[in-house]
């Protein structure tokens, strides 16, 4: 099958799904090409959009946060400028007649500015069925504004939310996220911590995001404050100021510090619990691992839904300004059972097959 998987660079989950639905399908021979649908359009938009959220999300997150809220309690539509509007204005002959050549047999969007993009393809003479990934637990502002055949969002228990928002029922597929294929696989502890190279002793991973967002050594500094034995591996993304400064730190803990890593994998196998920002990925991935988490710093908007949903969940515990991440760390690895009662939580909706359940389902319509 031709699979056309649309994608927009805004940070890099987007991204980052689109490739894992990808391989999945290439690896069982289906021709599945990753396209960002902005850049196709216009190389220089997509810079611009990509750099205005990185900007907005690291330098000014409170009113990206508020910026998110008001959109995310208003009808999309209603804005003169809204994304609706503007991609509906930039669908150009350009990106019509590509997808005419390329004749797919589904197209699937990874990032609701594609979804918006191809929502009035079927009044343009191309009718392959149309899917639209929802990549943190929550409905994003404008999904509502779309109009595709299937929504893929990451659980079932984001049924009645994603009704309420106005998806119909028999649209809604809840089947997760897409990740790499490498999380669904388990490695015992030994030996992940044996190809680390690390100690063989209980492990906390400390993850930033791909940016390096949040203030990590205050972070650690809580962490190594914690009067247990434990060791830290801490990966810094593309950081390279905040890795730096880790590497000529002063810390009670031993810690191992990576930069951007392919290994992280790896190390959540190696580790007992993993301290992140709530990001979809990287929470679907820690989930596949059966991994326990404490959630902080939270980009406002989408990862507080995010965090929100696996606290009440159960299968993570999120720090606040009265709620200490030292107190939490402490709490968890003093009294076991708390980690076993998340994992147990984590087997309920973690979903590690959604890029393989996603294509048995496109192959299951032709």
């Amino acid at each position: 099958m031709n699979l056309l998987i649309l994608t927009v660079t805004a940070g890099h989950g987007h991204n980052q799904t689109a490739k894992a639905i990808s391989d999945y399908a290439q690896s069982h021979g289906h021709n599945a090409p990753v396209v960002d649908a902005i850049e196709y359009i216009n190389p220089l938009l997509k810079d611009t959009l990509n750099r205005a959220y990185l900007f907005s999300t690291s330098v000014s997150p409170k009113a990206y946060g508020t910026l998110y809220n008001i959109v995310d309690n208003k009808e999309a539509s209603d804005w003169v400028l809204s994304p609706q509007n503007v991609t509906t204005a930039l669908l150009s002959k350009k990106i019509v007649k590509f997808i005419k050549s390329f004749n797919p047999d589904a197209i699937i969007c990874t990032h609701v500015f594609a979804a918006l993009l191809i929502s009035d393809l079927k009044e343009k003479g191309i009718t392959a069925p149309t899917f639209g990934i929802v990549t943190d637990y929550t409905l994003h502002p404008y999904w509502n504004d779309t109009d595709i055949d299937y929504y893929v969002i990451p659980n079932e228990y984001l049924n009645y939310q994603t009704i309420g928002k106005g998806i119909a029922k028999e649209k809604i597929l809840p089947f997760g996220i897409p990740i790499h294929a490498k999380f669904n696989k388990k490695m015992n502890k030994d030996l992940a911590r044996e190809i680390l190279n690390i100690e063989n002793k209980p492990t906390i991973l400390m993850m930033s995001g791909s940016m390096g967002y949040g203030n990590m050594i205050k972070l650690l500094d809580a962490v190594c404050s914690v009067p247990l034995d434990f060791q830290i591996v801490t990966v810094c993304g593309n950081n390279k100021s905040l890795k730096k400064k880790i590497d000529n730190g002063s810390f009670s803990k031993k810690v191992y510090n990576y930069g951007f890593t392919d290994k992280v994998d790896t190390m959540m196998d190696a580790a007992d619990l993993i301290i992140t920002k709530p990001g979809g990925l990287t929470v679907s991935e820690a989930l596949a691992k059966e991994l326990p988490m404490v959630l902080t710093n939270p980009i406002p908007g989408h990862e507080f839904r995010n965090r929100e949903f696996l606290v009440n969940m159960g299968a993570a515990a999120a720090d606040s300004k009265t709620y200490f991440l030292d107190e939490i760390v402490a709490q968890l690895f003093e009294n076991p059972k708390r980690l076993e009662l998340m994992k147990e939580s984590i087997r309920l909706i973690k979903k590690p097959d959604a890029a393989k359940t996603l294509i048995d389902f496109i192959e299951s319509k032709k």
